[in-house]
């Protein structure tokens, strides 16, 4: 199962979360991502930010990407929009 997790961030508070989730394993890992991001910034009623090479490189390294004002087209009301992939751990030791 692949889940995404948004947040909403403002004045260092996060005042909105929401996690989206596929489990459709014929699709790759980016489509299931572009499918959660839209399904969360749909849920936050905000457009979809750019997706920079830096956000590509921050995903692969930290699995977490964090957009500011600058990756938004439009005036946003809030400090950052974060998202983060969330890994299932197996308990089975």
């Amino acid at each position: 199962m692949f889940r995404v997790w948004g947040k909403i961030v403002k004045n260092n508070k996060m005042v909105q979360s929401y996690t989206a989730q596929y489990d459709k394993s014929d699709l790759s890992e980016r489509e299931m991502l572009d499918l959660c991001m839209e399904e969360i910034c749909r849920e936050f009623d905000i457009q979809k930010p750019l997706w920079l090479s830096l956000h590509e490189k921050d995903l692969a390294r930290y699995g977490k990407v964090t957009f500011n004002a600058d990756a938004f087209m439009e005036e946003i009301d809030f400090d950052t929009f974060r998202i983060e992939v969330l890994v299932e751990k197996d308990l089975k030791r």
